[in-house]
């Protein structure tokens, strides 16, 4: 049964209509880091580690070269110049090699030349410990390089591989099905969704291992899809609305649980949230690209996220801007306001809605701002939080 619990605002089951806080709720409470797996290092780069990588020894575990040059006794240098050239025993040595027994500073090329079977002369004087890396600098015995929760990047690789680290415990990928609600191609309408929720997914730190078009679009077929879907969370995609052959929701409520179905949000009212027969986690998706995507980065993005270890909140860098115009929003919906750069450093301007222009809200746009249900938006000049399309990683390596 369709009834309105708010202004603009259609339900689409028995149960009232949810807001963001309740369904975002619902997403943490339903889903949890994964078990960690043996990753080979050369594997792990963007993986998360699941538990601690110490140092097994010293690093370095003796005192080393930190540069190409001379090894020698620091105290012996003493008083060498250009004008006073200075003798003194000396080992050539190259940046990472131990250092001699009894030397204690090496002297860099451009101030030393060989002066004859074991010995340097000098044209600068060192202190003690001049260009060495000092045994234990990097790391003490045991002391932690990567800590648990950490999402390796290019440095942390280096660093493990120096350590002698050749394998990691990372948190498993989480395993994605996406089940697409009814014959898209057959309608003539080009399948936009399928292409861009492959890249979510992996973005996010998901792999796919199962993609199924169910071409009956009928409860029965969409409910017993589900419940055979082995992974650790589940896509629908589309049939999620009040028309005649949309059956997601009461396909999910048959096959397991239907805990939300419409939420106070702006594209994306009709999705619905719940689990499988099997317990796992099923997030329905719109059909319309535009709610299928912003459904996709406030719910099931979330929760992969979660699944995968990482930071759940949505992967994009955000800033404080001014309103360079009036930007309205309808009060008791949260609104996703697509917005573009203003004409003066620091200010944005909106862009029509997602509903008006579908993905060019999204593709013609340098960012967007997430608008409360409470509000009415925001006047000019007002000051507000908008996510840039950047991944907020790439800053961060």
């Amino acid at each position: 049964m369709r009834r309105s619990d708010r202004v603009g605002v259609e339900v689409f089951s028995d149960r009232p209509i949810a807001a963001l806080a309740e369904a975002v709720a619902w997403i943490d409470a339903a889903t949890f880091r994964l078990p960690g797996e043996p990753v080979p290092l050369g594997e792990a780069a963007g993986r998360v580690l699941a538990a601690d990588c110490r140092a097994e020894h010293a690093m370095p575990d003796r005192d080393r070269a930190a540069l190409d040059g001379f090894a020698v006794e620091a105290q012996r240098s003493v008083g060498a110049s250009a004008y006073n050239p200075l003798a003194v025993p000396a080992a050539a040595v190259a940046a990472g090699d131990p250092l001699p027994a009894g030397m204690d500073a090496v002297v860099p090329l451009a101030a030393a030349e060989p002066g004859g079977p074991g010995n340097a002369l000098l044209v600068e004087p060192v202190a003690p410990s001049e260009n060495i890396e000092r045994q234990g600098a990097v790391a003490a015995p045991d002391a932690i390089l990567a800590a648990a929760g950490t999402r390796l990047a290019v440095p942390h690789l280096g660093l493990l591989a120096a350590a002698g680290i050749a394998e990691v415990a990372a948190v498993r990928q989480p395993r994605v099905a996406i089940l697409l609600a009814g014959p898209v191609g057959s309608q003539g309408v080009p399948d936009s969704n399928r292409p861009m929720l492959r890249a979510a997914v992996v973005r996010d730190g998901g792999i796919i291992v199962a993609e199924e078009l169910v071409a009956e679009r009928s409860r029965p077929a969409l409910a017993a899809t589900l419940a055979v879907a082995a992974s650790d969370i589940a896509l629908v995609v589309g049939g999620t609305g009040a028309g005649t052959d949309d059956h997601a929701a009461a396909a999910l409520a048959e096959a397991g649980e239907l805990a939300l179905h419409g939420i106070a949000l702006r594209p994306g009212e009709t999705t619905g949230l719940g689990r499988s027969g099997a317990g796992i986690p099923v997030v329905l998706l719109p059909g319309a690209p535009p709610a299928c995507l912003w459904s996709y980065e406030l719910f099931a993005g979330r929760a992969i996220r979660r699944l995968a270890g990482r930071d759940p909140s949505l992967p994009f860098r955000h800033c404080r801007m001014t309103a360079a115009r009036k930007i309205v929003s309808m009060v008791g919906m949260t609104e996703i306001c697509p917005v573009r750069f203003g004409g003066a450093p620091g200010t944005v301007e909106p862009l029509p809605a997602f509903a008006e222009i579908g993905l060019t809200a999204a593709t013609a746009g340098d960012g967007f701002i997430i608008i409360p249900e409470a509000s009415e938006g925001h006047p000019q000049g007002a000051s507000v939080i908008v996510h840039l399309y950047e991944d907020r990683e790439a800053e961060t390596g």
